[in-house]
């Protein structure tokens, strides 16, 4: 069990916040008054209030709503635990979204302590349920009702598709044959053929959004410019050759230039990556060899059903 300690607003983004005794949030937007309120995975931020004067004992001279938190929450380590995770404040239920955040710029309290605990400790979340909180109330973690969909990124590599000079026709079609499967897909990127790009994506989906499942188009063939299986393992912390090996066999059984495909499939933390090629037949014929052993896969990844008690549910 947790307590609010401070409720923190911005009126624009870019702006510090300020304290407010209470606060209304609304379903699917976040906090009324506040800059970064909208349809959107970072709706609500929260960050542990342990931490929080912890680092203030340091001598960082900070008040409340420095890091731009939203929620400061005694009572809770929020980066132990899983994305995913539901609290109850009141009439309000939050659901987390995300762990720490890209600090594009250092801050005046980074400027003067030479780091910022906003980036590792802080989390964000979106707002299942309104209603008006106020300082001193309760915060409880609240298990779902049901399992939790599978969670899954599409990436799209192209240079001529981020360019807009071709429409992206394989990633959307990816996206539509996870939904089929009870996936839900949180993010679709369409990134040009640069390494660097894919690895900053494939960490932050990985580490921040801990998805189960992330399936890239693209860039496997022969092409110099085709580097999207030397990124996928730069940021692979374990290999999972069985499912490249799969794909190209069911694809050798259709055409013989399936030998020509690079892909590759891995895991980094306890999320799955595979490369699937770059035309959408080819995607949907990868698929077909994949599909139904996935799930299997990210359960063992997760540990008996997973932390987040996520699970495929096909439509009947």
């Amino acid at each position: 069990m947790g307590k609010i300690i401070a409720i923190n607003i911005s009126p624009q983004r870019g702006t510090e916040k300020h304290t407010v005794p209470s606060a209304r949030l609304v379903a699917d937007w976040g906090i009324q008054e506040d800059a970064h309120a909208g349809h959107w995975h970072r709706q609500v931020s929260l960050l542990s209030a342990e931490r929080f004067f912890a680092f203030r004992d340091k001598g960082a001279p900070i008040e409340y709503g420095a890091f731009g938190e939203n929620l400061l929450v005694e009572g809770f380590d929020f980066t132990a635990l899983p994305v995913g995770t539901r609290f109850r404040c009141g009439d309000v239920l939050l659901q987390m979204t995300q762990i720490g955040k890209d600090c594009h710029s250092h801050c005046a309290i980074f400027q003067r302590m030479g780091e910022c605990i906003m980036p590792r400790q802080g989390v964000f979340a979106r707002v299942l349920e309104g209603g008006e909180i106020h300082v001193g109330d309760e915060m409880t973690i609240e298990p779902p009702e049901k399992p939790l969909p599978w969670q899954a990124a599409v990436i799209t590599l192209s240079d001529k598709g981020a360019a807009g000079q071709r429409e992206d026709k394989s990633g959307p079609a990816i996206a539509n044959r996870l939904r089929e499967n009870g996936y839900e897909v949180v993010e679709q990127l369409l990134l040009a053929d640069e390494p660097e790009q894919l690895k900053k994506q494939l960490r932050r989906l990985c580490d921040q959004r801990q998805l189960d499942l992330i399936l890239t188009t693209g860039g496997t063939g022969f092409a110099p410019r085709d580097r999207t299986p030397e990124a996928t393992l730069a940021v692979a912390e374990r290999n999972a050759p069985g499912i490249a090996e799969a794909i190209r066999a069911h694809s050798m059984t259709i055409t013989p230039r399936a030998m020509l495909s690079r892909g590759v499939s891995v895991i980094r933390g306890k999320t799955l990556i595979v490369n699937l090629p770059g035309s959408p037949k080819a995607c949907m014929e990868s698929m077909d060899a994949i599909m139904d052993t996935l799930p299997h896969g990210m359960e063992l990844l997760r540990g008996q059903g997973g932390e987040c008690a996520r699970r495929e549910e096909k439509k009947p």
